[in-house]
């Protein structure tokens, strides 16, 4: 069996490659799909066959796909082309015969309201409609969306949010490759839908509790209205779009689309999730923080699943 991997030198992808290794897939074994080979000559260095596949070029992915059996199709960071993107992957998969899909969808795709919710509806409509078995990973947030420019919040001592009590029950990268991981090496996952979520979820208040108690300096949250939320991304430097969509991501957290505590995470892996703190100090850690070395005192881990 042959597992192929797209988006394989973004995080999650290489996540999930290197998760696959761990658990003892020969390397030949695996392909690496990236858009720039010549980043991953590591990859290629331990056996993995890594080929050029770029989401925007159906060609090359029907080149990229001969042999592989089972395929792990991450969403595109593209927002206006997902939908086009992911057809493209799925006509060269149905092309070259792969046998099986596992996508990287949103949580609660089929109802999420959200921008972002809506080309995931659209590719999981494709699948659903293709010849080959589909197996959709929902995932709920990343605990690393908070790690972005954290050394800002802990210096500023406010976390900015627009979700008010809502929770998220977010997971770390590392939890939703080890899920991919999983799917793609035993079966019976054909036409399942998984909703993954944290163990936990988490208030934005309690959010900025972790980072202030990992940091050991004060982190308040600051409920904005969600234009002001957006006017306040942009100011960072956010494309008003991308500042946009966070913002109405913070509406569907406020209503609880993000609250998945459905089990199916901690089932697919096997162990609890990660915990936000352990997140939070490698994230300061690997920074090269001026807060990393106060996170590496005491025991932030003491509230149990913060």
């Amino acid at each position: 069996m042959v597992i192929g991997v797209t988006g394989a030198s973004g995080r999650l992808g290489r996540a999930v490659v290197d998760e696959l290794l761990i658990r003892g897939v020969p390397a030949e074994r695996i392909v690496a799909i990236v858009r720039n080979p010549q980043e991953t000559t590591d990859l290629s260095d331990s056996g993995v066959r890594v080929e050029y596949g770029d989401y925007d070029w159906r060609d090359t992915l029907t080149g990229a796909l001969p042999g592989v059996n089972r395929l792990l199709l991450i969403s595109s960071s593209s927002r206006q082309r997902r939908v086009r993107q992911h057809r493209s992957v799925i006509d060269a998969a149905v092309r070259t015969g792969v046998e099986s899909i596992a996508y990287t969808s949103m949580v609660r795709a089929q109802g999420n309201p959200t921008m972002l919710a809506e080309a995931h509806r659209g590719t999981e409509a494709m699948l659903r409609a293709s010849p080959i078995p589909w197996t959709m990973l929902r995932h709920d947030w990343y605990w690393e969306n908070y790690t972005a420019g954290l050394d800002a919040v802990i210096a500023r001592g406010e976390l900015l949010g627009a979700a008010g009590a809502g929770r998220v029950s977010g997971a770390a990268i590392a939890d939703y490759a080890a899920a991919a991981a999983t799917v793609l090496t035993t079966d019976g996952h054909a036409g399942v839908v998984y909703e993954l979520g944290g163990d936990y979820a988490l208030s934005g208040v309690q959010i900025a509790g972790c980072i202030a108690a990992v940091a050991h300096r004060p982190v308040a949250y600051r409920m904005l209205e969600p234009d002001a939320y957006a006017e306040a991304l942009v100011e960072t430097g956010l494309p008003r779009s991308v500042a946009a969509e966070a913002a109405d991501n913070e509406i569907g957290i406020a209503a609880g689309w993000f609250d998945m505590r459905s089990g199916d995470l901690h089932r697919l892996i096997g162990r609890d999730t990660t915990p936000l703190s352990s997140v939070v100090r490698t994230a300061l850690r690997e920074y090269g923080s001026q807060f990393a070395e106060r996170s590496e005192t005491g025991n932030p881990d003491r509230g149990g699943h913060l």
